[in-house]
């Protein structure tokens, strides 16, 4: 015996029958049923049919007459499938049975309208209408296929006592009933799921899932070789697909992970009404309809062995937290017992239960829509108790969710817990409550519902890693560094995923004129025109603030400007558990206070704030100094070559040359900063030499830092570049006088930044062949750092400290490194 089950979204088109049809007759073609026809199939109402009947009952029973509108609405839906699949000679008795059918049901709905009442009982016979309606037509179009069929209403099979609404089962009864029949039938029987009937014969429905259950029923019953659960999804997927676009086919479950994951969200299936399958050891396929060549996902006693450690994550999108506190609860036995108790008498459905060690609170997770009637109850029962202190108060938190990681493969694997809590606080998720089952196949944990999505992706991304781990960048400047730090991440990509399993999504950019925003992402390829045609005015509060409401986890924020306004938004980002990079070294090279605050917000935040390239490009000066800073070194001295443009210039500089036409070279090869004279004036070097000696641990001031300035003051106050480039022309004997006298002592004119004794102090100098900076050749900077540990012979980095590909592949080693930090 073969039981198949198809939903309302399998049987709600017309389109959607055909492929149902051709379904059950591949099945009844197959080998293994070919003999007898040993088919059960049962159907549920029309997708959304059930919840119109509801509607309809309610509004008979307030006297309305509107309701004679959505009656018209289903019978039009099945006599719509009736025109469309039966042909045209054998449709009128159709129509007469599915019009006698509506009959019943006008005249019922005639009834409730003159009472003004709807009872569960009710209810119950008036929901019954929408499978017994989808089953009847159903039955008829596949006859008139040839295929040898019968309607079987399930109420004649299935008994149940006299709750309405749940039903219970009278499976010893109902056993017999449903062996009895299949013993004397020979075609292919459909039947109609969700319905029974009292041993009165009143018609009862078997609540949430009931068309599975009667699947399950009838499996149960007749032993079936298996229950095919026919749906509009490939089977379990490791999460909601449309909450997590990564999510993944689950191809074997358990009956146990099934449960959780139901439980906790996943709406394919609803295991509990499962229970007489499994009960039996007889196996689930959850199947598509809409693509029937899947495998789909195969529920039974055992699973295959995974790769992954976890099987799927689900989640309830709203619940509200009951919590019950008070210092008298503390050892006092049968508080709990109580409590529990006056929930159950209530019918009060509890998700989730977290007990403080200290017995001190007890919190329990339930649908938000009860939790001020379950408020009131508890304070009525619980008077005594609260009168007399030992129940300080029951507070209610609204708007949260929870989240269930489950898996059969957590029961012999450490650190699952670790890593669960480590990806959400790195992504700034509170976590207000957990729960673990003893089962250890289970963590759930409670958070904001606003963190929902971000918590779904950030632990879907950390334990399913067949696919690369995301990171979510926004971009600020697509000028010369950002365009080439794009360029490197779009050549990279296939060693970033192969290798690092990391992939970095543009979700959105900005340049002065436009800004582009997508939470899908951007290609790489075609950004500019993209960004041309499809982008809006730049509004960088506007950009920072679309950042913060998209709550994407693992997002990093990248600012490859040298704009002073733009850092006024890193606080905010980093607060909002966004991690920054940057190569602009106004946020660092601020007031002291300011650096310290970022830096705290970071660290507090659990993100990264990443500015290797504010100092020497792509050089590892910054890392090096935090490293042995935080390995317990003391710096005594630094001494720094620490603008690549100054180092190009004086290293080009030479007799013949005017010192215009040198740094007009350095312009036009990218060295300097747009205004060559952020170089030149020495302020550049003075907020990196101020930059490294606050990583050094000295809080310096930008005013502790002493220029000598390399610039006569007429360049300086040059009102345009142009006219700063005449001023260096009319004061080349100024520059040439420098290279000589330093030439005539055999010294080479170097521009040196150096720390010693709280003492910042920059200029340019003359260099002996002695002196490490005498080598220096092309726009190389280098530094020397002299410590405890480095005191006889310093510890000297050197190598390019200007340029776009160097700043950049700088600015994308701290990306990279982020990655690794989030895994």
């Amino acid at each position: 015996m073969y039981v198949l089950k198809f939903g309302g979204t399998s049987v709600g088109t017309v389109e959607s029958i055909k492929q149902v049809i051709e379904i059950i007759d591949k099945q009844r073609r197959a080998e293994t049923v070919q003999a007898n026809n040993e088919i059960a199939v049962v159907f549920s109402a029309m997708g959304g049919v059930t919840n119109q009947l509801i509607e309809i009952g309610r509004m008979a029973a307030t006297g309305s007459i509107d309701y004679l509108e959505l009656v018209r609405r289903i019978e039009d839906r099945h006599f719509n499938v009736i025109k469309a699949l039966i042909p045209v000679k054998e449709q009128s008795k159709v129509f007469a049975t599915v019009r006698g059918i509506i009959n019943e049901l006008e005249d019922l709905l005639r009834g409730v309208s003159l009472i003004r009442e709807l009872s569960l009982r009710t209810l119950d016979l008036i929901t019954s209408f929408g499978e017994r309606l989808s089953t009847t037509v159903i039955t008829e179009c596949v006859k008139s296929r040839g295929i040898p069929a019968q309607y079987c209403d399930a109420r004649t099979l299935i008994k149940t006592d006299a709750q309405f609404g749940q039903a219970e089962v009278n499976y010893t009864l109902t056993n017999q009933l449903i062996q009895d029949y299949f013993a004397k039938s020979t075609d292919i029987q459909l039947i109609t799921g969700f319905i029974g009937s009292t041993e009165k014969n009143e018609t009862t429905t078997l609540g949430r899932g009931g068309s599975d259950y009667t699947a399950s029923i009838i499996g149960a019953a007749l032993n079936a070789k298996i229950i095919d659960i026919w749906t509009d999804v490939d089977g379990m997927m490791t999460a909601d697909p449309r909450k997590v676009p990564n999510a993944f086919n689950i191809p074997t479950i358990t009956y146990a992970e099934a449960m959780e994951l139901s439980h906790f969200g996943a709406k394919v299936i609803y295991p509990p009404s499962l229970q007489p399958a499994f009960a039996r050891n007889i196996p689930i396929r959850v199947l598509n309809t809409f693509n029937p060549e899947h495998d789909g996902t195969l529920v039974s006693r055992t699973a295959e062995r995974r790769q992954y450690t976890i099987t799927g994550i689900s989640s309830i999108d709203s619940i509200a937290l009951v919590n019950v506190q008070g210092s008298g609860m503390i050892g006092v036995a049968g508080v709990s017992a109580k409590l529990f108790g006056v929930l159950a008498a209530h019918r009060i459905s509890v998700i989730l239960i977290s007990q403080a060690s200290s017995e001190h609170s007890i919190c329990f997770a339930i649908d938000p829509r009860g939790a001020e009637d379950v408020k009131i109850i508890l304070e009525t029962e619980f008077a005594t108790e609260i009168q007399h202190g030992y129940i300080d108060n029951i507070a209610i938190e609204r708007d949260l969710s929870v989240i269930a990681t489950v898996g059969e493969g957590m029961r012999k694997s450490s650190g699952i817990a670790g890593k669960l809590f480590s990806v959400l606080g790195k992504n700034g998720v509170n976590i207000v409550a957990v729960a673990q089952g003893s089962s250890e196949i289970n963590i759930s944990v409670v958070i904001n519902r606003n963190n929902l999505s971000k918590a779904l992706n950030a632990l879907h991304n950390i334990f399913f890693q067949s696919e690369a781990r995301i990171l979510n960048l926004y971009l600020v400047g697509t000028g010369l560094i950002g365009r080439t730090l794009l360029k490197q991440i779009c050549d990279q990509a296939a060693f970033l995923r192969d290798e690092r399993l990391l992939k970095v999504c543009v979700v959105g950019m900005a340049n002065t004129k436009k800004m582009l925003l997508d939470p899908k992402g951007t290609s790489l390829t075609d950004w500019t025109e993209r960004l041309l045609t499809e982008g809006v005015t730049t509004s960088l509060p506007a950009f920072v603030e679309k950042i913060k409401d998209y709550n994407l986890p693992n997002s990093v924020f990248i600012d490859c400007t040298s704009d002073k306004d733009i850092v006024q938004f890193y606080e905010s980002l980093l607060d909002a558990n966004i991690s920054v990079v940057t190569p602009n070294k106004v946020a660092n090279s601020g007031p002291y206070s300011e650096y310290r605050r970022l830096q705290r917000t970071a660290l507090n935040r659990g993100v990264k704030f990443l500015y290797e390239t504010n100092v020497g490009a792509g050089l590892p000066i910054i890392n090096t100094v935090q490293g042995l800073m935080t390995s317990g070194d003391q710096f005594l001295k630094i001494e720094a070559i620490l603008s690549g443009t100054l180092s190009f210039i004086f290293n080009t500089f030479r007799p013949g040359v005017s010192f215009a036409e040198v740094v007009r070279e350095a312009k036009e090869k990218g060295y300097t900063e747009p205004d060559p004279r952020d170089d030149l004036s020495g302020q550049d070097v003075a907020r990196k030499i101020l930059i490294l000696a606050r990583e050094a641990g000295f809080p310096l001031e930008p005013e502790d830092v002493t220029i000598n300035n390399l610039l006569p003051e007429s360049c300086l106050a040059a009102p345009t570049i142009p006219a700063f480039f005449d001023e260096l022309e009319r004061n080349n004997d100024y520059f040439e006088n420098l290279l000589t006298e330093a030439e005539a002592t055999g010294q080479k004119l170097r521009f040196v930044a150096s720390f010693e004794n709280n003492k910042a102090v920059i200029g340019l100098r003359p260099v002996g062949p002695e002196h490490p900076f005498y080598m220096l050749s092309g726009s190389d900077n280098i530094v020397s750092f002299t410590t405890e540990r480095y005191k006889d012979r310093p510890l000297v980095v050197k190598g390019p400290g200007a340029g776009a590909e160097v700043t950049a592949s700088g600015v994308f080693a701290d990306l990279v490194s982020i990655g690794s930090y989030l895994a």
